[in-house]
């Protein structure tokens, strides 16, 4: 819902968003460029007697003297041969010059206030100001979520590129966004006569107005008790029974000119008050500093209007399509998946259109979207994967706490299926968390949790016939998995290791199959490569298999290779397959981006902490940093002689300081030791590079990455931290399997 309400307004305003941020940048370079060309104000206090002496003194047939915002003074006049508006010296009453307001300013000015337009325009300008409330408030609301509540919102942004753009940018900029959205939105409506401007009384003229000899003006007592930096506007009067009509910040009134007392007083109400304050903050008149500050936020919209349409865009191209998905609040069955990827959406595709066929009338949709009430659901179905250590999957990871918003359990059965990979230690751990979570809110199974292994397709089908006897229809549930769009690439070399301690590894350099290149491809260095970055995954598909098998990179596009880091495991389909390959021999692949696994920006200390292969994404880290940021790499293994993986080449990156300090542990020689027991001998140093905001990432097997966890939490206990703070800052990474 949250996710809606920030998307429409954003999607349907963004074109004008953008033109409105435009011309406001513009704009709110004006205040400070008029400041800059204004005389200097007096040194004395003046009063507005004072001024309007020394006017009338230079000016032959002055009506009219403004002082603007930016402090200028401008004076009108009318004689019997001429009339205009000249640019005052506020010290003498001298005329500077002709006072002509720039063509392109008003042009500028009626585009942002009206799209040249009239009121139509304004209309349009207030309603597109609203949607950027609606932005502003949903945006810090999602961006809280997304980073684990209000205290961590400026904990590191994660995610891929454009992600963290619009994150990093929105936070920059989403206050000032807001104030200059609130305070256009309040001007147009009080322009509009929707709300008051403050104006809507006038002081009354006065009845008697006494007719006599003008004094001169310097010594007319109303003027003299009105300070210069309080006028907004003096109108001369045109006759001996006419008066001064003066405007200040705090009201309007009415000045015999014969006897120099105010006639007639009217000071500014609340409402008025209230649109002086707004008229400032947004356009910066007054408060120049101001303005130049909202005209960088404004700078932003444009940013946050394109990354947040390419984020949609690649959304909405992620999530499969189904036929005949009718709404949840009209359909008797309900199929909602928690997925990373398309996988899992398969599975779910494949019973929507089975069931479909059977007659029912079904809504799928992701777990985040679970909802109070299903008027008219007679049964739900829940398909999840688990992702990484027993987590969530990206679309479920609000349905726990949407779960735990429903105070009663529905009057429809569930059936829970869970998808995973027997291999790991927490096989489908978040589907068991769901069906704790499911019996604890005592809703009703409609069979016992069950369970898929390595996206069986004829475990689905058991399944999907234990449901359909369950329901008494002949439901057949026949998965054909779509195979990912896979590219060709080529080993180019092999380095192997470990033969010697019984876990036989291989370092595989892969490259795109000799072909032409595009320009583009040739000065980023890809080489027919696709995009990625070391720490993402990449997907092979083993000869006589559907099922992926994903390897953390250790290198990034830039590199002009894909490298790879894979142990042979007994009766690994894939990692035999790779171990199998030589030099010219080819396999299918995908990109997987893995962002959350990356490096943060910026100059603070990485610890790189990893054990066998795990020690791949690091060294994609190590090799791109070119910079030479702060490295610290904790390696452990069996044997050096056998197995210390990137020997050559971290000794290398040593020398030239793209590794800052290298510390390895072995575990097979008479010194035997784990990454472990290094953190804890190092608990000092590594306190002093926490002290200074260093990230931890660690890579490899589940249980190197628990004796990591317990060490670390005995390091920086005296700094009054743990590792579950550090993750939620984002400085405590894993990949961990």
């Amino acid at each position: 819902m949250l996710r809606t309400f920030h998307k429409l307004p954003g999607l349907l305003a963004s074109v004008l968003i953008v033109v409105l941020a435009l011309s406001g940048v513009i704009l709110s370079t004006i205040p400070a460029l008029e400041v800059a060309v204004t005389p200097a104000a007096p040194v004395a206090q003046m009063t507005v007697a004072e001024l309007a002496s020394n006017v009338a003194r230079h000016v032959s047939g002055v009506t009219d003297i403004t002082r603007q915002a930016s402090g200028s003074i401008v004076a009108s006049f009318s004689t019997q041969t001429a009339s205009g508006a000249d640019l005052i010296d506020p010290n003498t009453g001298a005329v500077l010059g002709p006072y002509a307001p720039s063509g392109f300013v008003i042009w500028m000015t009626n585009l942002h206030r009206s799209l040249l337009m009239g009121n139509s325009g304004r209309w349009v300008t207030g309603f597109t100001a609203f949607a950027m409330i609606a932005l502003c408030i949903s945006g810090a609301f999602m961006l809280a979520q997304r980073m684990g509540g209000w205290r961590q919102v400026f904990s590191r942004a994660r995610g891929t590129t454009t992600q963290r753009l619009h994150v990093e940018v929105g936070r920059f900029a989403i206050l000032g966004l807001l104030l200059s959205a609130f305070t256009g939105f309040w001007m147009s409506m009080a322009n509009l006569q929707v709300i008051s401007n403050g104006l809507d009384a006038q002081p009354a003229f006065p009845a008697a107005v006494n007719g006599g000899t003008p004094l001169p003006i310097a010594q007319l007592d109303a003027l003299k008790s009105i300070p210069l930096s309080n006028l907004r506007d003096l109108a001369f009067p045109t006759d001996p029974s006419d008066v001064f009509t003066v405007s200040t910040s705090t009201g309007q009134g009415f000045v015999d000119q014969a006897t120099g007392q105010m006639l007639s007083w009217l000071p500014h109400g609340l409402m008025r008050q209230i649109y002086e304050t707004v008229y400032m903050l947004h356009t910066g008149q007054g408060f120049w500093s101001l303005g130049l500050l909202l005209g960088l936020a404004a700078l932003c919209a444009p940013i946050m209007a394109a990354t947040g349409t390419v984020i949609w865009w690649r959304r909405r191209r992620s999530l499969p399509r189904f036929a005949h998905n009718h709404t949840a609040h009209s359909s008797d069955t309900i199929i909602l998946v928690g997925s990373d990827g398309n996988a899992t959406w398969g599975f779910a595709r494949t019973l929507h259109d089975a069931l479909t066929a059977a007659g029912q009338r079904v809504h799928t949709g992701p777990m985040n979207s679970l909802g109070k009430h299903y008027p008219h659901a007679k049964r739900m179905f829940i398909l999840t994967s688990t992702h990484g250590d027993g987590a969530a999957p990206a679309s479920a990871k609000a349905f726990m706490a949407r779960l735990e918003k429903i105070p009663h359990a529905p009057d429809f059965p569930v059936a829970l299926l869970g998808f995973g990979d027997r291999q790991f230690p927490k096989f489908s751990q978040f589907g068991y968390d769901v069906a704790e979570a499911l019996d604890t809110k005592l809703w009703n199974a409609m069979l016992p949790y069950d369970t898929i292994d390595r996206q069986s397709v004829q475990e689905f089908a058991r399944w999907g016939r234990d449901v359909g006897e369950r329901l008494g229809i002949d439901l057949t549930l026949l998965h054909q998995p779509e195979a990912p769009r896979a590219r060709l690439l080529e080993l180019v070399e092999r380095v192997d290791y470990g033969d010697e301690v019984q876990a036989p590894t291989t370092v595989l350099r892969f490259m795109a199959p000799e072909g032409p290149k595009t320009l583009w491809q040739r000065i980023t260095n890809r080489n027919g490569l696709p995009r990625f970055e070391a720490g993402d995954l990449v997907g092979i598909l083993p000869p006589d298999s559907d099922m992926p098998r994903f390897y953390s990179l250790a290198s990034s596009a830039r590199d002009g290779f894909l490298e790879i880091c894979v142990r042979k495991h007994p009766g690994g389909q894939c990692s035999g397959f790779l171990h199998s390959l030589e030099p010219g021999d080819q396999i299918a692949a995908f990109i997987k981006p893995n962002p959350d696994f990356r490096p943060s920006r910026g100059k603070a200390p990485v610890i790189l902490i990893g054990a066998g292969t795990g020690i791949g994404p690091l060294a994609g880290f190590i090799r791109g940093n070119v910079r030479a940021r702060s490295m610290h790499l904790y390696f452990g293994g069996r044997d050096p002689r056998s197995d210390y993986l990137y020997r050559d080449e971290l000794e290398g990156w040593l020398g030239e300081r793209r590794l800052t300090t290298l510390t390895t542990a072995f575990s097979r020689i008479q010194d035997r030791a784990y990454v472990q027991d290094r953190i804890a001998e190092d608990a000092h140093a590594l306190r002093k590079l926490i002290q200074r905001g260093a990230q931890i990432m660690v890579c490899g097997g589940r249980d190197m990455a628990e004796g990591v966890m317990e060490a670390l939490e005995g390091v920086i206990a005296p700094l009054g931290l743990s590792t579950v703070t550090l993750k939620a800052e984002g400085r405590y990474v894993e990949d961990v399997y």
